[in-house]
């Protein structure tokens, strides 16, 4: 679902969700509906008595006169609105999160050149996209925390350092802000691939609030950039699996813009869902017109931090990120908070949150939590802090006890725009380097593969992408040597507490796919 920005409306015009109350109304007619979706919003299916009549009154499917369908229609009218919210100069509206998001980007990236200068820290999403592109990847290195076993950024001396090994370089790619909220330096990135003739593209997944306000940092399209991919769902308050793609009205925009069009009518369903589609209406006039809302938001996450800090118990991680060269900001709807201070660690924490108090967090690793406020929800912070506070020291307690049952399987979304690497710390994982790159992405995995003991896949080339998770950062990609050291990482990492590796042929990562 995609527009171009035809005109400029009255800042009013941000009051209203033309698509979303063109459904509304819609969906308040008396239809008889002897089309999909198969319930027909009939009031006794098991749809509608289990979730609700207005669930499933809503799901409308696409190509519906007065709503998306003719000249000017609601759904145009609410793309409009949606790029002059973040200045874009056209905005597509995505029912399969920012993962798809990420794979047109780099889709439309070989019209530019055979290169994608990358940001290694990217989402697994990214990498998928180089699977379908079968684009060549120089890959720029962030910084890492090593007591917290947590990746950050990339500056733009180390994104110039690529570019000038790369002369065929299409685009450069990177992710901000992180995962724990580390922002990036995106003026001066997008200047230096500017500068070398090539757009920047941001995952901008976990910024997508960013710029609505004067306590957030600065929205990547204004900073530059100028292929920009939001999940909005995570912190603007859209419906999950509904995201944005936004292209900024600079130098490569006339380049761009046929080509992202194209690319996105290749992924995107041609039954897109209206109530996610409705949700990122609702989501753009919620930040557009309602600062003061955020801006409690914004307030309520650094009480908590204030009273983390206060209690002397736990530290906050971002207070950590000045020592970085490659993080200008930080994101303080993020709320990081290093466990192991505390005599926890991050995964037994977070899954006695869990069961013992009805708290559910973001993400957990060896090291820290990661807590969420989205921009215009008011959660029970107080009661998220009695809890985290009550915790038992299990790190002091005799040996074992801190092994109780496994938490429930964690939940983050593969979309996220990670910048982070999974825990370190007490769990005593360290991030891994990545193996050699022997082949591009897509002919590692369109290659003959065999599967082999995980062991004797040391030293051979993977045909899949593995990411610990969450976030979801590829540990190995398609193409690199696999080593020891990413073994012994992904095996680990499985066998902790709510840990999880994308893309593993078994949950224990005992088995590999390689090429053959």
């Amino acid at each position: 679902m995609n527009t171009r920005t035809t005109g400029h409306h009255a800042p009013s015009a941000q009051l209203h969700a033309p698509y979303a109350e063109a459904l509304l109304r819609h969906a308040g007619r008396d239809w008889l509906r002897l089309n999909v979706p198969g319930h027909a919003a009939t009031p006794g299916s098991d749809l509608a008595g289990f979730f609700g009549p207005m669930v499933t009154a809503l799901d409308f499917p696409p190509l519906l006169d007065g709503i998306d369908l003719g000249q000017d229609t609601p759904l145009d009218r609410a793309l409009e609105l949606a790029a002059e919210a973040w200045g874009a100069r056209r905005t597509w509206f995505l029912t399969n999160g920012a993962s798809q998001g990420n794979q047109i980007a780099s889709m439309v990236a070989p019209a530019l050149g055979r290169t994608l200068v990358v940001q290694r820290s990217v989402h697994s999403s990214v990498i998928d996209g180089l699977v379908l592109s079968g684009m060549d990847a120089v890959f720029v290195h962030p910084s890492v925390d090593p007591e917290q076993g947590i990746a950050h950024g990339v500056t733009a001396p180390d994104v110039a350092a690529a570019l000038a090994r790369t002369p065929d370089a299409a685009a450069v790619y990177i992710v901000s802000p992180s995962y724990f909220g580390a922002v990036a330096d995106v003026r001066a990135i997008a200047d230096t691939a500017h500068a070398a003739g090539v757009p920047l593209i941001v995952d901008e997944a976990w910024g997508s609030h960013f710029g609505f306000h004067p306590g957030l940092p600065a929205r990547a399209l204004s900073m530059g950039a100028d292929l920009v991919t939001f999940s909005t769902h995570k912190l603007a308050g859209s419906l999950t699996q509904s995201a944005m793609l936004h292209l900024a009205k600079g130098p490569f925009a006339d380049r761009l813009e046929p080509l992202v069009d194209r690319a996105f009518r290749l992924v995107q369903s041609t039954s897109a869902s209206a109530l996610l589609t409705a949700s990122l209406d609702l989501a753009r006039r919620r930040l557009a017109t309602d600062a003061d809302a955020t801006g409690g938001c914004i307030e309520t996450a650094e009480r908590v931090r204030d009273t983390v800090r206060a209690l002397g118990r736990f530290t906050v991680v971002s207070d950590g990120f000045h020592a970085f060269p490659d993080i200008v900001g930080a994101d303080p709807l993020r709320i990081a908070i290093d466990t192991r201070a505390g005599g926890i660690t991050g995964h037994e924490a977070r899954r006695r949150l869990f069961h013992d108090h009805q708290v559910m967090v973001e993400v957990a690793t060896g090291a820290a939590i990661v807590a969420v406020i989205g921009a215009g929800s008011v959660p029970d912070t107080d009661r998220f802090v009695e809890a985290l506070h009550t915790l038992p020291s299990p790190l002091t307690a005799p040996a074992g006890a801190a092994h109780g049952d496994r938490g429930p399987e964690t939940n983050a979304d593969s979309d996220s725009g990670a910048g982070s690497g999974s825990g370190s710390g007490s769990d005593g994982l360290r991030l891994p380097d990545p193996g050699a790159t022997k082949l591009t992405a897509r002919e590692a995995f369109l290659s003959p593969t065999r599967v082999v003991a995980a062991e004797d896949a040391v030293g051979r080339i993977s045909a899949d992408t593995l990411a610990a998770y969450p976030p979801g950062i590829p540990n190995v990609l398609p193409g690199e040597v696999i080593t020891a050291e990413v073994v012994r990482f992904l095996r680990q990492t499985a066998a902790a507490p709510n840990g999880h590796v994308r893309g593993a042929i078994d949950r224990s990562v005992t088995r590999l796919r390689v090429v053959a």
